[in-house]
């Protein structure tokens, strides 16, 4: 059994799913922010801005930027109701409609009566948006509070802002905890970018598609038809009796990780096809696999559900 990602008719597509401009709190406009997307190489993105009162509730219109071999999807970083920290939910909502309907947000601060996490991010999965729920670590996540979004399609797993900024990039141990709980979830990369420090072009997602237009992309992401990295490629990852099969770029380790403390890791030299034995995870309902290069940088697939 293969990953779909790597099974499904089409190409891979280089995007990024969580960015700002001046439209909320980064530091260009739209236009510039997706022309330097474009010229690193990026085949699509997601201008995310703050869908608050204070920026006027902007989704941004990105139509304008689209080309031959360059597109958009329109979304927001969604902001409604107080987690158990009494802080705002940060859920990033990619393929949102351009009229999606505001919240009672009028700032970055919770407001009594309004609506909670749960409910803008049902309610954008209603309006046919792709939703993740954004970095875990940095906005000190509980485990009871990302269990109460029972609407997301993906954990936001690295956060290259949150790791340039506060070294809280991770989301690991949150995706992890619901995947053993069942929870059908992706997981993604993204920059979070504001463009006011180095925050940008660090993680991404490789999605499989066999057009790079907005409805083809965002149909991807909902079937989890994609993986996420900092550089290195996943080409190939296939559940045998036995062994995970893992074809990829050179790397120095090729980890399999599962429920609890399942895990077990192949280190090597210019690894591209790799076999982990499946011994360790005969109680796990799942799998993941990272991949790590020489340099250090990460590729993560989605889990593999046994």
């Amino acid at each position: 059994m293969a990953l779909t990602a790597f099974t499904r008719p089409g190409r891979f597509w280089r995007g990024n799913l969580h960015t700002h401009s001046n439209l909320s709190d980064g530091a260009l406009e739209p236009a510039e922010v997706c022309r330097r997307y474009k010229a690193e190489g990026y085949d699509f993105i997601a201008l995310t801005d703050h869908f608050i009162g204070l920026y006027g509730y902007p989704v941004a219109d990105t139509l304008p930027f689209r080309d031959e071999t360059f597109t958009t999807l329109l979304g927001a970083e969604l902001h409604s109701g107080a987690m158990q920290n009494g802080e705002l939910w940060h859920i990033l909502a990619v393929g949102l409609p351009a009229d999606f309907a505001p919240a009672d947000a009028p700032h970055f601060r919770p407001v009594e009566g309004q609506e909670t996490g749960p409910e803008i991010a049902a309610r954008a999965v209603a309006a046919g948006a792709f939703v993740a729920v954004a970095h875990p670590q940095w906005s000190g996540l509980t485990l009871s509070d990302a269990r109460s979004i029972e609407a997301a399609h993906a954990v936001e797993i690295y956060n290259h802002g949150c790791a340039m900024g506060c070294d809280r990039a991770d989301g690991f141990s949150i995706a992890d905890l619901l995947l053993s709980e069942g929870r059908k979830l992706s997981l993604i990369a993204t920059d979070d970018a504001h463009f006011t420090e180095p925050d940008h072009f660090g993680g991404w997602v490789m999605v499989k598609a066999e057009e790079n237009t907005p409805e083809a992309l965002l149909a991807a992401l909902k079937d989890g038809a994609f993986y996420s990295t900092e550089g290195p490629e996943l080409r190939g990852v296939e559940l045998g009796d036995s062994a995970v099969t893992v074809e990829s770029s050179a790397a120095a380790s090729v980890i399999l990780q599962g429920h609890g403390s399942a895990a077990v890791a192949a280190h090597g030299e210019s690894l591209t096809r790799t076999e982990v034995p499946l011994a360790r995870f005969a109680n796990s309902p799942w799998l993941r696999v990272t991949v790590i290069d020489r340099a250090g940088k990460r590729a993560w697939s989605n889990p593999i559900w046994l």
